[in-house]
């Protein structure tokens, strides 16, 4: 079972849908919302902000464990807080993270390229923000170049970075797609997720198997059809 997530329709401050007919009857063209740079291009820790100590951290292990009926003294589980909290610092290592360094540097020996450069299947897990259970699947990324390029590592790290973050997939899609829009400032970039959410298959409805996808488009992938089929067929040419 797939779904698809398609943008949602923007609202007018009366909470009329934005898709409104001018005097000739036209639908005036949609334009998603624009992410806050800062919300994306920086590290999402400031430094300054208080954190618990490693020992709060670890102690809040030990009361969910009691919370399920577990002993937190039983030999199995004594080392268990520490563990998990080692865990956490390796699942959401994004948070130390800056997008924008990883995509600051770029090449110009590009020999007049002007197509789109797609990477295709980047693999990540990410957590969902309102069960902490995991979603996991792949990202794929497509942007037409201005000039210079950015090393194709670099894209599969931003993809690591905002993965090890609490996240929506929705939120996920947009933030790769800003970053990437706002850095290299290409003629457009395209980007789709998809990923089986376990607070989905795992609990709750458990549709084992199902999976979501999103996409985002700015630019020439945006306002060209054409350029947008291309990426899809581009993606979907080659059976995984």
């Amino acid at each position: 079972m797939d779904a698809v997530i398609k943008p949602l329709r923007g609202k007018s401050p009366d909470g009329k849908s934005s898709e409104i007919r001018s005097a000739d009857s036209k639908v005036q063209e949609f334009r998603p919302a624009e992410l806050d740079p800062a919300e994306f291009l920086a590290a999402a820790v400031n430094p300054d902000q208080p954190r618990p100590s490693r020992a709060e951290a670890e102690q809040a292990v030990q009361t969910l464990l009691a919370y399920i009926g577990e002993d937190p003294q039983r030999e199995g589980l004594m080392d268990t807080p520490r563990r998990v909290v080692e865990a956490y610092d390796e699942l959401f290592q994004g948070y130390l993270q800056c997008p924008a360094e990883v995509l600051n540097r770029t090449f110009g020996e590009t020999a007049g390229y002007d197509d789109f450069v797609l990477i295709r299947d980047m693999a990540f897990v990410s957590h969902c923000e309102h069960h902490m259970m995991p979603f996991y699947g792949k990202a794929h990324i497509a942007y037409t170049p201005v000039e210079r390029v950015v090393g194709l590592s670099k894209l599969a790290r931003l993809v690591d970075i905002f993965g090890h973050r609490l996240q929506t997939q929705e939120h996920l899609t947009a933030q790769l797609a800003a970053a990437v829009d706002e850095v290299l400032k290409p003629r457009g970039v395209a980007v789709m997720v998809e990923a089986e959410h376990t607070c989905m298959s795992a609990r709750g409805i458990r549709k084992e198997g199902s999976r979501t996808f999103t996409t985002r488009f700015t630019g020439n992938f945006r306002d060209n059809p054409a350029e947008q089929a291309r990426f899809m067929s581009m993606i979907q040419s080659m059976s995984r």
